[in-house]
This record gives structure tokens, sequence and C-alpha cells, in this order.
């Protein structure tokens, strides 16, 4: 039985647009129906441990410092109000987006629509059985947007997994239609050099522009060799998703970009980027490039221009994502130390790296430049059998304040403040207990966003998750609403 309360858990700190033809989508609805996955496309997520680990693992919960197996804990601000389990798409849940009552959630298996009108029972309105890592998605309009970062015999939701090697594989981007939130229909793809690992979207009246971030090439794959230096821009007429196609492959690291090993050892070498948001009111961007760190114009979609570019070879070992603060002056990036399946949140790893890194941005125009000011990293204890890693996080909407909720693995759900640059602190969190004592397991919230008025989570193993936080620094975002979402493409929220 799984329990609900709020535990006082012990701190420490841490020392080409496709053929109609090929286009097909299996439509889901709620039921027995079971999806089955696609082992080509699954990351493994089960890794037994030492006796030791075991040992403290089972230590760790009988001691109170960590919750037990499947416990649920959490701040005494943050209430639980919903979980919906997985149901026909039984592979890796994966991230978010939303449209006026709807919930977009991404999983290895395709993608789910909740109708989130009664935050306290979301209700599914269709599952879409679509096969391909790691469906990232997004929202514009009647659109659904939705990334294949996986090497697949063709462009259709019916496709099997397929070497990169084969010339005739198929990775890239995939276009649904939303009119009927409860019978999505697939109209377009675009195959992209690398594939689609996430993408992120510059709507316009018109037209939608989509950067796609890809990245480790190999001599050996037809579709992704090296140098792969950029990132691909799509252009998706509204009107016509059909005619979606790249219109352009910027470079963005001319030099190559961090040469990882054994220059800088424990940094991965830029290869491409893994996730770029941006803030179309300011006409910026930030990107998360695996070695480097990015801020770059978009007043141009189609020819993004490079303003500052920035390496921690110390204590980053992958940059990951970012998000900005509501004024454009601060980014947050973060670090996917072990690359999402292993325990780094513990006293041997420490509190700087796998952590945020909070960077201030100071000058004018293209002389703007990133400016590191701390790290922020969860202090609660972690158990050595949990995957625990800084992921997908948004701000709440607060002015004066720099808030945000972020998804940390297995570390939970974070609410922190970072107002002030140098001395970010949690004020709020959410965490489920160990899946198990005796394997690493991937699980815990891939994504953790706030939306009018309630924090969504799509947990990898356990479901979709509602909180609710009431607390007197985040209350005044409750009064804050906007039609649409995609966090990697962040709103104005007060000047609109």
């Amino acid at each position: 039985m799984t329990s609900l309360h709020t535990t006082p858990v012990r701190r420490r700190r841490l020392g080409v647009a496709a053929a109609a033809a090929g286009l097909f989508a299996t439509l889901l609805m709620a039921g027995p129906a079971a999806a089955t996955p696609d082992p080509g496309d699954s990351a493994a997520t089960r890794t037994e441990v030492s006796t030791r680990q075991e040992a403290e693992a089972t230590a760790a919960i009988k001691s109170g410092e960590v919750p037990g197996v499947d416990e649920i804990v959490h701040s005494p601000n943050i209430t639980h109000l919903a979980n919906v389990p997985k149901d026909a798409l039984q592979g890796l849940n994966t991230d978010l987006a939303f449209q006026g009552k709807y919930a977009y959630a991404g999983n290895y298996d395709g993608f789910r629509i909740f109708d989130i009108s009664n935050p306290k029972s979301p209700k599914t309105v269709a599952q879409v059985l679509c096969p391909g890592s790691q469906n990232d998605i997004s929202v514009s309009g009647n659109l659904l947007f939705l990334s294949t970062d996986s090497s697949r015999s063709d462009n259709s939701c019916a496709s099997t997994t397929q070497p990169a090697t084969e010339e005739s594989s198929w990775e890239g981007m995939k276009v649904f239609d939303i009119s009927d939130k409860r019978n999505p229909k697939y109209v377009a793809a675009v195959e992209t050099a690398c594939g689609s690992h996430t993408h992120t979207l510059v709507p316009q009246r018109k037209n939608v522009y989509v950067y796609v971030s890809s990245y480790s090439p190999s001599e050996a794959f037809p579709d992704c060799r090296p140098p792969h230096d950029g990132i691909s821009v799509i252009k998706v007429p509204r009107q016509a998703p059909e005619n979606s196609r790249v219109v352009n492959f910027p470079v963005l690291f001319p030099d190559g970009g961090n040469p990882g090993a054994p220059t800088n050892p424990g940094v991965s070498k830029t290869t491409g980027c893994h996730d770029i948001t941006v803030l179309p009111s300011k006409d910026l961007a930030a990107g998360a490039c695996m070695g480097d760190g990015l801020l770059f114009s978009i007043e141009d979609p189609e020819n993004p221009k490079i303003i500052d570019r920035v390496q921690d070879n110390v204590n980053f070992a992958f940059w990951h994502s970012a998000t900005f603060n509501q004024r454009a002056d601060k980014v947050v990036f973060t670090d996917e130390l072990g690359g999402g399946s292993a325990a780094t949140c513990n006293e041997e790893i420490g509190p700087k790296r796998g952590a945020d890194g909070i960077y201030d941005i100071v000058g004018r125009g293209d002389h703007r430049k990133l400016v590191f000011r701390s790290y922020f990293k969860i202090d609660r204890p972690q158990a050595d059998t949990e995957v625990c890693v800084a992921h997908n996080g948004s701000i709440i909407p607060v002015k004066g304040r720099d808030l945000m909720v972020q998804a940390w693995y297995q570390g939970g759900v974070s609410v922190w403040d970072f107002t002030d640059s140098s001395k970010p602190k949690e004020i709020g969190f959410f965490e489920r207990g160990p899946v198990s004592t005796d394997e690493v397991t991937t699980a815990g919230p891939w994504s953790a966003y706030y939306y009018n008025g309630y924090i969504y989570s799509n947990d990898i193993a356990k479901g979709f998750d509602v909180l609710r936080i009431d607390d007197r620094r985040t209350d005044p975002a409750k009064r804050v609403r906007t039609d649409e979402l995609n966090v990697q493409t962040q709103p104005d929220y007060f000047d609109r």
C-alpha cells in the first residue's frame, strides 16, 4: 500500500515532408487494451547493485533518512491531488505540453492526451501508439509535434527498429493534427540529420519554426555523419503542414565545440545540442549543448546568431536543458550527470556536480555575457539505488521573484527560489521512495511544470501526477493564466 503523508526528511550537505501514404497512427482509447512496446526503443532501466549498496539503501530506509520503497513524502506546502497510472502505453513517460484544458504527455510508445479541467481528476481523452524514442512533445494551435530519436524502418507509426547503419532508416519530426482531441491525425513527417532528440517551437502567425536538437554522429551512420555542429530548422506552414521542410542547418560550433576528454576529462564532447529554450518576446534562446552553454538571438528565426558561449569543465558533464527567468537576465542550465541512468544525488558526487548552474545575463544586445553565479542541487538524501538527476522544469510566474519547479527523476519534484542568483534554496518538494533496494531503476519525474495554478509531473514509471503548492511565495502565480504552454517556448507572462 502506498502511503501519502508529510514527512520531515532529513537533509545532508552533499560533500522533408512525408508522403501521405507513409503516415499511419494507431489510436488507443482508455481501457484494457495494451500497446506493445518496441524493445529497440526502450532504455535499459534496471542495473543490479552491490551487496554493500543494497545494505546501505535498506539501512537508510530503516533510519528514516530516505522514504520507504514507493512511499510518498512531501513538504507541508505541497499537496498530491492525483495520480493517473500508465495505461495502454507502457513505455517510459517523457515530456509534457499544455493547451487550454488539455495536457499532452509523451511516452516512448507514443503520446497520451488528458483533460485536466478538473486537476483533481484528470481524464484520458486519447492514447496514440507511435513508437520512437523519446517522443519529445509540443503543441501549437491545431498541431502537435513529436520527436523521433531512434532509427526506424520508415516514418509511419507502424515502423519497427532498424540499424542506423541502414541508409533507408528514418528519424526526425512527426506532425499531428489535433483539431479533434479524441482522434489525432498524423499529417506530416520530416527527416532530420541524426534524428530529433528534442525540439523547440518558435511559433508565428502563419508558420511554426521547429529547432531540432540531436547529437552523437558516426561515420557508420549514412544520415548522421560528423561533423554535426548545429541544429536543423524546420518550417511548418500551419495551413499546409504536409509542406513542412528543413530550411536551414545553422552551424553553432564552427570550432567544433567542447572537445571533451582527454582535454576536458569527464565532460561530454559537443556534437550537437541536447535542448534549446527560446523566449520569443525577447528574441532570445539558450542552448544546452553537451559540453557548451549558449546564448543566442532568434530575431531571424531561420538564422539564429550566437551571442555568447560558456563552458564548465570542472563540474558540468552534460549540458542538458535551459530555463530563462521572466526578466531574461538569468539562465538556469542543468547538468545531466550520468545520462539519466545513475545515482548522482549523494555525498560521493557532492553539491556541485550534477547540479543546476545559475548564470546572470549581463550587458546589452550582442555584447551580453553569461556570468556564472552559483550551483543548486537538492540536498535531500537519495539512496544509491535511485537514479537522481537534474532534469526538466519551468519557472513559476511571480513578479519580483525567480521561482522554479523542476524534475529530478527519483529525486522527485523540487520547488526552489533563485531570486538571489548566488543563494538559491529549495522551498518545497514531492518525492517517492526507491523503486527497489537491490537494483538501480530508472523512474521518477521526467518533467515537472507549473501550468495555470498547478504542478504537473510525468513520472517515468508511475504515471501522471498533479500537485498543488500553497505558499505565500508562489501563491500570486495562481492568478496567472496562459492558453498554451510548451516549456521550451517560454511565454512572457506579464507583458501580453
